[in-house]
């Protein structure tokens, strides 16, 4: 009879990534994939002329890009409780004072927790462009280029951090689970 050891595989065995830091991975074969996470407007409070200008511009400026890149919108869960916290440290400091905020904050308080019930998934949606370079002037241009662009259009951006990495490929690759495991092996 033949004994057999059973090999898990985790999910960094099999990831062709060597390290993320400074706000960029980099893979197997020295190519740094970063980005911009681009902070969301909503053109739909804008007027009719604003919302064309936007668009327009945003189709001069997705033009312009001369490299490969991808467009990424990700959920990011959002944790209420410390919301939730400064709602009843405002309830306790207002006692005795206005019953209309007091009924406001319960209302508040019921709301967010209602949201962190098991039948709700509150999640923040981020949008991302990112591209992979191996070189390291040619990815600090890039990310000057791509934030000037869209600071062109009116929308304000900035480089990913590590962090908005690894939740991006948490997102991706565990389903949005967080991990606390050290997904990422250097």
């Amino acid at each position: 009879m033949s004994m057999t050891k059973k090999v898990n595989k985790f999910t960094e065995d099999w990831l062709p990534i060597k390290s993320i830091s400074n706000g960029c991975i980099l893979t197997d074969n020295n190519e740094y994939v970063t980005g911009v996470k681009v902070n969301p407007k909503n053109i739909f409070i804008l007027d009719k002329a604003d919302q064309d200008r936007v668009i327009f511009g945003l189709n001069n400026f997705y033009n312009t890009i001369d490299f490969e890149f991808w467009l990424v919108i990700a959920d990011r869960p959002v944790d209420l409780s410390i919301y939730l916290a400064e709602l009843q440290i405002q309830y306790n400091n207002n006692k005795g004072i206005d019953p209309q905020n007091r009924k406001l904050i319960v209302e508040d308080i019921n709301k967010a927790n209602m949201f962190m019930g098991k039948d709700y998934n509150v999640v923040d949606t981020e949008y991302y462009i990112l591209f992979k370079e191996k070189n390291v002037e040619v990815v600090k241009k890039r990310l000057r280029n791509l934030v000037m662009g869209l600071a062109n259009v009116g929308l304000s951006s900035l480089q990913v951090t590590n962090d908005d990495l690894r939740m991006l490929l948490d997102n991706f690759l565990n389903g949005g689970l967080r991990t606390n495991f050290g997904m990422v092996v250097s």
